[in-house]
């Protein structure tokens, strides 16, 4: 469950406002604190069952709401765009002779930008 905790804390940061209060403590957490299911279970006083449940529900409500709305793909997108910006408009500071293809790599990934 945890094979993909970064990306799920990524998912987290951006709708971690949208679960149920329980939802946000069991995987925060799971996730971000390192926890067990059975030292959260323990903690809250409830079964480890039930905490799995809580953990697996959030997973899939992030993953859910990030299908839908699309915002940490779109945040992905804009900073791969601005490497690229940012990378050919040092290039052309220096004085690179292909300023017109780093020129044309800046408006494609400013473009990207607004997919």
């Amino acid at each position: 469950m945890k094979s993909d905790s970064v990306a799920m804390g990524l998912l987290f940061d951006r709708y971690g406002e949208l679960l149920t209060e329980k939802q946000r403590a069991c995987f925060d957490l799971y996730h971000n604190q390192d926890f067990s299911l059975a030292e959260i279970a323990e903690e809250a006083g409830v079964s480890r069952q039930s905490v799995h449940d809580a953990v697996l529900r959030a997973e899939a409500a992030l993953r859910e709401y990030e299908a839908k709305l699309g915002c940490a793909a779109h945040a992905a997108r804009v900073r791969q765009a601005l490497a690229v910006i940012t990378a050919a408009a040092a290039a052309i500071e220096s004085g690179d002779a292909n300023a017109k293809a780093l020129a044309g790599d800046i408006l494609r990934a400013a473009g990207s930008i607004k997919e």
